[in-house]
């Protein structure tokens, strides 16, 4: 099971449709996983939610989150990311970014329309920071 240099796992993040799985902790301190849309900015994972989602308020609460995303064709890989949260609702930013993540998940003809259902008040621009990321090839092998 090899490691993925840097650019291998950049590009494993960016490449088509994959979802990440974010894991928060509730304010109880039960784990929560949910699968997200997202996309890359340099180094940090950005997606949205809406502030009163169980993801959105375990960010608010405490911004420590995880973040995997794997191959799940043979021979399998996956990229883990650890990391900071941070939470936006400029309203500007929130329609920009979920646009292009909509694009990303639903094709060039549909991004506007996402981006607009997306990017309204309520909703969070999340971004993740990662601090430790792990992303291993050929699991399998």
């Amino acid at each position: 099971m090899p490691p993925m240099s840097p650019a291998q796992i950049l590009r494993f993040l960016d490449y088509g449709t994959r979802t990440g799985k974010l894991a928060t902790i509730r304010a109880d301190g039960r784990p929560h996983v949910v699968p997200v849309w997202f996309v890359l900015d340099g180094y940090d994972l950005v997606f949205t939610t809406h502030e009163h989602s169980v993801k959105g308020r375990s960010i608010i609460e405490d911004g420590r989150v995880a973040v995997c995303v794997d191959d799940q064709t043979p021979p399998y890989a996956f990229v883990m990311v650890e990391g900071e949260a941070e939470v936006s609702t400029d309203e500007d930013e929130l329609l920009r970014w979920a646009t292009r993540i909509g694009r990303r998940y639903m094709g060039e003809y549909r991004a506007e329309e996402y981006g607009k259902r997306n990017g309204t008040p309520g909703e969070l621009l999340v971004r993740v920071r990662p601090t430790h990321v792990v992303g291993v090839e050929r699991v399998a092998d």
